[in-house]
C-alpha cells in the first residue's frame, strides 16, 4: 500500500511486458485511463456538435412548454387550444384585411411604374394576360389603358406618379355618368396591386366594359363648375 500525504492509496497492479506485476497508484492510473479513452477510436459514434445543440434546443423547448402548460388552465390541452385559437385569429384577420396597403400618393403607387406606353399597348397587354387567365395582371393593364386613353384624349393631364384613385376622381368630374364605375375600377386595381387580393374573370370584364364605354362617351366639360352634365 502506498501512503500519499497521510492518506493510504490502494495501488493498482498491472502486468508489464514480462508478466511482472507493476504497482501504480490510483491517480496515475486514472490519468492513463483518461488518455486512453480520449483517443478518437472511442468517439466515432458520438453525436456531432450540431446534434448536441439540437438536443439542447429540444430540451429547452420541452421545458418551456412544460412551464407554459403548467401556468395555463387545462394543462397541455389548454395550451394547445390557446395556440390554435391565436393562429386562427391571425389567419382570419389576414384574409379579411389583406396585406397592409401603402399610403397613397407615393411614387411606388404610380399607375405607370414602367414608363410611358400608349393605351393600345396596355390594352394589348391586358388581352394577352386575360387569354392565359392572369386576371390580376389583366385588371392592372386594363386600368392603365383607361387612364392613358383619358390622357390621350386630353381629359386628364399627363402627370407622373398619379395613382388609380386620383385618376378615377379626376376623370369622374368630366365623365360623371361613369364616376362610380371609375371608382370601382380603381379599387379593383388597388386590391390586386397593393391589397393582396386575387381578381377573377368577371372583375376583369367589368374593367374592360368600362374602358369600351368610356371610348364612346363624350365628356361633360362644365361638370366641375356646375356638378351637372351640360
Amino acid at each position: 500500500m502506498t501512503v500519499t500525504g497521510g492518506t493510504a492509496t490502494a495501488p493498482t497492479r498491472l502486468l508489464a511486458d514480462g508478466d511482472v506485476p507493476v504497482d501504480i497508484s490510483r491517480v496515475p492510473a486514472r490519468e492513463a485511463a483518461e488518455r486512453e479513452l480520449s483517443r478518437p477510436m472511442y468517439h466515432e459514434n458520438d453525436p456531432s456538435l450540431l446534434q448536441r445543440g439540437l438536443d439542447r434546443f429540444w430540451e429547452w423547448l420541452d421545458d418551456l412548454f412544460g412551464a407554459a402548460s403548467g401556468a395555463t388552465p387545462g394543462g397541455v390541452l389548454g395550451l394547445v387550444t390557446v395556440i390554435v385559437f391565436a393562429v386562427a385569429l391571425v389567419a382570419a384577420l389576414w384574409w379579411r384585411l389583406g396585406t397592409p396597403r401603402r399610403a397613397p400618393g407615393t411614387s411606388a403607387d404610380s399607375l405607370f411604374p414602367d414608363g410611358p406606353r400608349t393605351a393600345r399597348d396596355h390594352r394589348t397587354a391586358a388581352a394577352r394576360h386575360a387569354s392565359v387567365g392572369h386576371w390580376n395582371e389583366a385588371v392592372q393593364e386594363r386600368m392603365r389603358a383607361i387612364v392613358r386613353s383619358l390622357e390621350e384624349r386630353a381629359l386628364l393631364d399627363p402627370r407622373p406618379g398619379r395613382t388609380a384613385d386620383e385618376a378615377a376622381a379626376e376623370a369622374g368630374r368630366s365623365l360623371p355618368a361613369h364616376a362610380d364605375e371609375l371608382r370601382l375600377a380603381a379599387r379593383a386595381f388597388d386590391d390586386v396591386t397593393y391589397g393582396g387580393r386575387t381578381a377573377d374573370e368577371p372583375a376583369y370584364r367589368r374593367v374592360e366594359e368600362l374602358d369600351t364605354a368610356l371610348e364612346r362617351t363624350r365628356p361633360t366639360l362644365d361638370t366641375a363648375a356646375t356638378g351637372t352634365p351640360a
